[in-house]
């Protein structure tokens, strides 16, 4: 059981960095945006989830772990970019 978790720990340390890796992207998004109302898009949430939802079945992880993973994961995303666009100076930012 140690070397498992050992494992797990160190696959945790991964995926740590790709999330902060993806939470970069996500900040850029926010500076390129014009306008606030362009951070949530609901086409482009649906295409992230089929996206993952295909990459997962082809690897082996569960549907059921996958969509709600990443359901949270995009709106965690989206909250970022909504208070990373609110940062921006307001000569930088339309409404």
């Amino acid at each position: 059981m140690p070397e498992l978790r050992a494992q797990i720990d160190r696959l945790d340390r991964v995926l740590v960095r790709l999330i902060a890796e993806r939470q970069r992207y996500i900040e850029r998004a926010a500076e390129i945006k014009e306008t606030r109302d362009t951070v949530r898009d609901e086409a482009r949430v649906e295409d992230v989830i089929a996206k993952v939802l295909d990459e997962a079945g082809r690897a082996g992880l569960s549907p059921a772990i996958a969509e709600p993973v990443w359901r949270l994961l995009v709106e965690c995303s989206i909250a970022h970019e909504f208070a990373a666009f609110d940062a921006r100076p307001k000569a930088q930012r339309s409404r």
